[in-house]
């Protein structure tokens, strides 16, 4: 909706479009619930949000004149409908409010922050923890972003072609995010937020049948994330609570997820391109396609996290791939690897990972006092559920420490 009426009133009324879509969801929450839900939900939304949007224009003497241009009873369901594909056959509003976004006027992270929190509908702190930044910087940083909009001359028009190529690794970057956000929430209730997967998942595939978006590195994108939803039926109990890869039961995999996403591998390896996408998937297909956990190749993707960290040196990388060091060379290497990362002191998965490699190593102190601090830095229920049972667990082994 917001791409929408962005569309439709311009992107310096982009703040507009995200007001009046909140009051039109206010309202249908509220009259809904004693006149039933309309036949039609989304035509009642989009028409009571592009009016309200005209009534608020109506008001501003500056914009009068596109105003009366518009038909505020005017536009039908099937013109609703219609206004979603482009000459261009950049088939979604969504898909091109990304490319949009990515506008080289913006820095990479003004971009991306301004589309997770408009398109994506992250909240500052979901950001900031896929920064991992404080959510101040991130507020500040949407603010400026949406400041600098109104002061540039932007349209909602796509740029030629050459351009969008060059904006290509910016809406990668959001899908990627929007995808890792909905397969492990950073807080509420539910570890798993599968709406935003499966919506990360239908933007990815509709930039890949755009002719500009058959890129290899796409495709490496959508197999990491079809591999990575194929594990989504497993990755809780019934109850919320969280199952580790060595507790899933892999009979359960979402088969057919893992059949697109191996498709979309081998598309991706057609050319010379080896971007982060390739690697991640990579290791996605590992763990896919082992029997068990205990079967793994670890060596694999061993392999993969050094290449990696290499093309990336995000910490969280780093993290993953202490991770598979110690699968490989033991838990020494592993808690070695996690003594040189910097920039994750507040990250609770660190201190999680220090957690778990102590208690492999049977110092149950020094892993409570590692769990203990990482279930204060998560906000996640499940996740803290999580901690809580492995702390249970290791309370008769410090018990008899104590003795």
């Amino acid at each position: 909706m917001v791409a929408i009426l962005t569309r439709i009133f311009g992107l310096e009324n982009w703040q507009l479009a995200e007001d009046v879509v909140q009051d039109t969801l206010l309202q249908a929450l509220q009259q809904w619930a004693y006149r039933g839900v309309p036949e039609n939900p989304g035509g009642w939304l989009m028409q009571v949000a592009k009016n309200r949007a005209i009534d608020v224009l109506r008001r501003q003497s500056n914009l009068r004149q596109k105003v009366l241009q518009l038909d505020p009873d005017g536009g039908t369901e099937h013109e609703l409908e219609r206004s979603l594909v482009f000459e261009d056959k950049m088939a979604d509003d969504q898909l091109t409010m990304l490319f949009i976004g990515c506008h080289p006027a913006l820095s990479a992270e003004m971009q991306i922050a301004l589309l997770l929190k408009t398109l994506c509908g992250f909240g500052v702190s979901e950001i900031a923890r896929a920064f991992l930044l404080p959510e101040v910087t991130i507020a500040q940083r949407i603010v400026r972003t949406k400041r600098k909009l109104r002061e540039q001359t932007l349209t909602f028009d796509l740029p030629p072609e050459s351009e969008l190529l060059k904006r290509l690794d910016g809406v990668l970057t959001v899908l990627y995010l929007m995808f890792n956000e909905g397969y492990n929430a950073s807080q509420g209730a539910n570890l798993v937020r599968e709406e935003l997967c499966w919506e990360a998942i239908r933007l990815g595939e509709l930039l890949a049948e755009h002719r500009l978006g058959n890129q290899p590195r796409v495709h490496a994108l959508l197999a990491l994330m079809w591999l990575q939803a194929s594990r989504l039926p497993t990755r809780t109990t019934a109850e919320g609570d969280l199952l580790l890869l060595t507790e899933q039961d892999r009979s359960k995999w979402n088969h057919e997820a893992i059949q697109r996403g191996m498709g979309h591998l081998e598309q991706a390896g057609v050319g010379e391109e080896l971007s982060e996408y390739h690697l991640q998937a990579g290791i996605a297909a590992c763990h896919t396609l082992a029997p068990s956990y205990a079967e793994t190749d670890w060596e694999s993707v061993l392999f993969y996290y050094d290449n990696l960290v290499k093309v990336n040196s995000s910490p969280v990388f780093a993290l993953n791939r202490a991770v598979a060091l110690a699968m490989v060379r033991g838990t020494d290497a592993g808690l070695q690897a996690l003594e040189d990362i910097k920039g994750l002191d507040d990250y609770y998965m660190l201190l999680a990972t220090y957690g778990e490699l102590y208690e492999r190593s049977r110092l149950p102190h020094q892993a409570s006092d590692y769990y203990q601090r990482a279930l204060a830095l998560t906000q996640n229920a499940a996740e803290q559920n999580f901690l809580k049972k492995k702390l249970s667990n290791l309370e008769p082994n410090l018990q008899n420490g104590r003795n």
